[in-house]
């Protein structure tokens, strides 16, 4: 469908103002991609504003296991709140978005699409099966690629003073390899090789390079969000709530999962996770990243593998201050009202589906749903929302090898 000499030159377009939309956005730029950035109201007024003027400051010390090292201000070639705008004549398009913000965005993308763009989903999230399902709904046929990433090449803060955002956003560490994967995967090798011309990939194509997932539904396995965020803000919410009160001195935002509410219990229950999931993509016949129980019980836990190999390891023992507070900072936080209703509650439902028990992964919804008052069972996302609830198991794992749709 390409080359990467086709498409060198094509403007990169980000959706999402948020902390991995303009860390991305400002990364390809210093990369020298010409960029555009988009966000919708009524988040655009606070996110995009004045960034035509300053752009965005990459800041902070990210770790990288081989020194990867760029930050500075990266400037964009468009502000706007116009998705149509934004993706017009780019064949390379960043959806940077919390899941829930996926369909608001796809509803003004599908339209607007055009023949040869390559989308990237970071993080999927199960974003390509919605927009796959969206686009079939709407009759979209352009001849497009779609596929997403299990995590973002960052950890990324966007900085505020009194409440206001400003151009700065703060890197906590860069990624040396992500796992990837194209719906279908037939388009798996241009979905891979079109991340070599995203500046925001270039910590990722000079480190070990981009990993190919077993389809999408690897990607959504592979997420270390929904197995990190959920064990640990829920069984940590004591340390967390009383953080700045009791604990840490008078500043409640110097709080860290990692620093302070990840031990040993809480490891257990992040393994005891993370084999329900395996359970799960066995079940349906696709892969997992394989995730050693040793990097469970290290307070950079796996994530830390991601942007310093898998001999990174920090122990309990050790006191490990991040030197700033990474959060959560309260239970409302995305770590609970995004990753239980997706991640979480996804597995719930993939688990009925083929008969796993998963007792753990359940716990998680439960609580989290006593917390925030919230009916995340009733509230989750479905296998209805990606378009596959009516697919017998051949006819899932064909579709998301090749593309046949038989729903």
């Amino acid at each position: 469908m390409f080359t990467l000499d086709d498409l060198k030159d094509s403007p990169v377009a980000i959706l999402g103002g948020g902390a991995v939309g303009k860390a991305c956005g400002a990364d390809c730029a210093l990369a020298g991609n010409s960029v555009r950035i988009c966000d919708l109201e009524p988040f655009a007024s606070k996110t995009l504003r004045d960034l035509d003027k300053t752009g965005i400051t990459l800041t902070g010390t990210p770790k990288n296991k081989y020194g990867f090292h760029r930050l500075g201000t990266g400037h964009f070639d468009l502000v706007t709140t116009s998705v149509a705008e934004a993706v017009k004549g780019a064949k390379l398009i960043i959806i940077a978005t919390p899941s829930i913000a996926h369909d608001v965005f796809f509803e003004q993308l599908i339209p607007v699409l055009e023949d040869g763009m390559i989308i990237h989903i970071i993080p999927d999230n199960y974003g390509s099966l919605r927009l796959r399902k969206r686009m079939r709904e709407l009759g979209c046929d352009k001849k497009v690629i779609v596929g997403g990433w299990s995590s973002a090449p960052y950890g990324a803060r966007v900085e505020t003073e009194g409440g206001v955002m400003d151009s700065d956003v703060s890197l906590v560490y860069r990624a040396i390899t992500l796992r990837g994967a194209a719906l279908p995967m037939t388009d798996q090798e241009a979905f891979l090789q079109s991340s070599e011309l995203l500046g925001c990939f270039d910590s990722i194509t000079q480190g070990d390079g981009p990993t190919s997932g077993d389809t999408v539904l690897d990607i959504g396995f592979s997420n270390v969000n929904p197995v990190l965020h959920c064990p640990g803000t829920l069984l940590g919410v004591g340390t967390m709530e009383n953080w700045g009160i009791i604990y840490g001195g008078n500043d409640h935002y110097t709080y860290s999962i990692y620093s302070h509410a990840y031990c040993p219990s809480i490891a257990e229950v992040q393994y005891a996770f993370y084999q329900e999931e395996v359970q799960l993509a066995k079940a349906i016949g696709v892969h997992v990243q394989d995730f050693d129980k040793k990097n469970f019980m290290s307070r950079t836990s796996i994530l830390g593998p991601e942007y310093m190999g898998d001999e990174c390891i920090v122990p309990f023992e050790d006191q490990w201050p991040t030197g700033f507070g990474t959060g959560p900072f309260d239970i409302r936080n995305r770590y609970i009202t995004e990753d239980i209703p997706v991640g979480c509650h996804i597995y719930h439902e993939l688990g009925k589906r083929y008969g796993i028990k998963t007792p753990v992964i359940d716990s998680m919804i439960v609580l989290a749903g006593v917390m925030n008052q919230t009916d995340y069972f009733a509230q989750g996302m479905t296998l209805a929302d990606l378009g596959i609830e009516n697919l017998t198991d051949e006819q899932l794992l064909t579709y998301l090898h090749t593309g046949e749709y038989a729903g």
